[in-house]
């Protein structure tokens, strides 16, 4: 029998949730008016992570559904290919559909989470990846929330980062230039606070 998800109260552990699941959420697809004007209202606080919510408020202060709509088109598909791929198999082996992919699925698995149907993208696309992070921070799934640090390790650690950095040079990036930025520092700082003593 599957324990009951536990649902995090704890309010660092909200955030660092609602972090991820807004990565995910944007690196899936662009953002629409909706959300656009949600991240105008980001308020910057001090330090590297507040200064990147500022800086995503101001790019989303900039951009319209349209030009967010070109620019995720340019940046994560392109005609033929997109100037980003964000799979963990292609920075990791530097090709599609290798063996992060696999270990990954065999993860998911054995947490019991399963991509949505009528997703085209495998799951180590870094929306799924963050999106998955996100829920198991928060206790969303069956799964325990400490399989949330083992998770980070395995699948977002070895690449996101440098995802996300490339995403904040890309020749096509305006909007998600601060998307890149927010993402890289947000991996940073998870992979920091991993490694302190416990």
């Amino acid at each position: 029998m599957a324990r009951a998800a536990a649902i995090t109260h704890d309010p660092v552990d909200v955030e660092r949730a609602r972090l991820f699941a807004l990565l995910g959420r944007l690196m899936g697809g662009a953002p629409d008016a909706g959300l656009l004007a949600s991240l105008k209202l980001l308020c910057g606080t001090e330090g590297e992570l507040g200064e990147a919510y500022a800086a995503l408020a101001a790019a989303a202060a900039a951009a319209t559904p349209e030009s967010a709509e070109r620019e995720f088109f340019q940046l994560f598909i392109g005609v033929g290919r997109g100037e980003v791929l964000p799979y963990a198999s292609y920075y990791l082996t530097g090709f599609l559909h290798e063996r992060p992919l696999a270990d990954l699925r065999g993860d998911l698995a054995r947490l019991g989470i399963e991509r949505v149907e009528g997703v085209a993208e495998p799951e180590d696309h870094i929306a799924f990846v963050c999106e998955t992070f996100a829920g198991l921070i928060a206790g969303a799934f069956a799964a325990d929330p400490d399989e949330a640090a083992g998770f980070f390790a395995r699948h977002i650690r070895p690449w996101a980062a440098r995802m996300f950095a490339d995403l904040e040079k890309a020749e096509a990036a305006g909007f998600y230039r601060a998307v890149g930025r927010l993402g890289r520092i947000a991996v940073e700082i998870e992979a920091a606070a991993a490694d302190l003593p416990a």
